[in-house]
């Protein structure tokens, strides 16, 4: 057995959703900041209202800026913590990403790599989808909206078929 020689930190992002919660964005606020360790380039909420309305908050380095949550009402919310092991830096690139679109709003936030996001972000651009971000994460997005198969379905089916 070798001996364990890397001492290194390998930080790659960090993630907090809670539902039915009230305020659950204060307390996704409570929860990235104990996963800050994971990334601290950037980080964001996103929170859903009773209404259904979905708001976000992000921006660049540590999770310090509680003020702003104000504008997050409700009792469900997403969270992220951005350590950039794909894409660039910058706020573009920082998650949970929030979509707009006549089928309904949806918001994203993952942790890992997607081993062929170029590959994939080639042939949705040449199906006509423009990206925001340079970021992997957002291929998938892309991916949930391009399954016109299921679109009179719930989400999830469009979901387990972009994961193929």
């Amino acid at each position: 057995m070798q001996p364990i020689c890397d001492r290194e930190l390998h930080e790659e992002c960090g993630v907090f959703g809670v539902v039915g919660v009230p305020d659950a964005a204060n307390l996704t606020y409570y929860g990235l900041h104990s996963l800050q360790h994971r990334g601290q380039e950037g980080c964001g909420i996103v929170s859903v209202s009773k209404e259904g309305a979905m708001r976000r908050v992000r921006g660049e380095g540590l999770v310090t800026e509680e003020a702003k949550l104000a504008n997050l009402a409700g009792d469900m919310a997403i969270g992220h913590v951005r350590y950039s092991t794909a894409g660039g830096g910058g706020t573009e690139n920082i998650q949970p990403f929030l979509f707009h679109h006549n089928t309904g709003d949806f918001a994203l936030a993952q942790n890992g790599n997607i081993v062929n996001a170029d590959l994939l972000r080639n042939y949705l651009e040449n199906k006509g989808s423009l990206f925001q971000s340079t970021s992997d994460s957002e291929v998938f997005a892309h991916l949930i909206k391009k399954e016109e198969r299921n679109h009179n379905r719930p989400r999830i089916y469009s979901i387990i078929e972009a994961l193929n």
